[in-house]
């Protein structure tokens, strides 16, 4: 496993780097293949970062098309709800830029009439429709984290997902709203490349647990994809030696 660490003085220039990144990546991958996968995140740097694609003149020559935009983790609420990850990520770039809705995977919401759990299996089978049985291998993952080092929607002190068990149905959240959808560890693990951005001197404790000699101790540790790409801010980093 690669794992690189970039250190900016701000959130705002974490989002920007993470973008110019991503915007790096997808265009090698688009040079290689006819389509990519990306998942994207919530929360306030996952959406600055998806804001700051728009900022980047490297933004005009990816053809977005050829994308397969998912979501690593929602809230299961009302679809048009502003505390849904794919309303915001919409609001900052998808609505900008030109996409194929058809490969646009969002979870489902709760005004669909499915309970947490239908809406879980429904979703399975959307990914197995796409990736077959086999574990579903992103191309490129966004992910955020707690204060607490959770990421998606698995936090510590909850079991694990069982084997093959690609999404998982988070009844009872400690993060408001209740009720989630999230990839499991196994899934983001699969991922060619997981982009951490991750700001603020309150994950400064869980992201010292990430880097240290026993990082499964919190959901943040607990994923390893081919290559961790880290963007974090100095306050954020200040407990280890990038």
């Amino acid at each position: 496993m690669t794992k690189l660490v970039n250190v900016c003085a701000t959130p705002a220039e974490v989002a920007s780097l993470a973008a110019k990144h991503f915007l790096g990546r997808l265009s090698s991958l688009l040079a290689h293949k006819p389509e990519a996968h990306v998942a994207v995140t919530g929360g306030s740097l996952g959406i600055a970062s998806l804001a700051a694609i728009l900022d980047l003149p490297e933004s005009k020559a990816i053809d977005f098309k050829r994308v397969h935009f998912w979501w690593g983790d929602e809230r299961f609420v009302a679809s048009d709800s502003a505390d849904r990850n794919e309303v915001q990520a919409r609001q900052a770039l998808l609505n900008h830029i030109e996409v194929d809705e058809a490969k646009v995977h969002a979870f489902p919401s709760s005004d669909n009439g499915l309970s947490l759990e239908a809406a879980k299996e429904l979703f399975t089978a959307e990914l197995k429709s796409v990736f077959g049985a086999r574990v579903p291998a992103f191309d490129l993952v966004f992910l955020g984290m707690g204060p607490d080092g959770h990421i998606g929607s698995l936090f510590p002190g909850k079991p694990a997902p069982a084997e093959g068990d690609f999404v998982v149905a988070e009844s009872d959240s400690p993060k408001p709203p209740p009720l989630r959808l999230s990839f499991s560890y196994e899934v983001f693990s699969a991922a060619d490349e997981i982009i951490f951005v991750i700001g603020g001197s309150d994950k400064a404790a869980a992201v010292a647990v990430a880097f240290g000699s026993n990082p499964q101790e919190l959901p943040v540790g607990k994923v390893s994809a081919k290559t961790s790409s880290w963007f974090l801010d100095e306050s954020a980093a200040i407990s280890i030696n990038a």
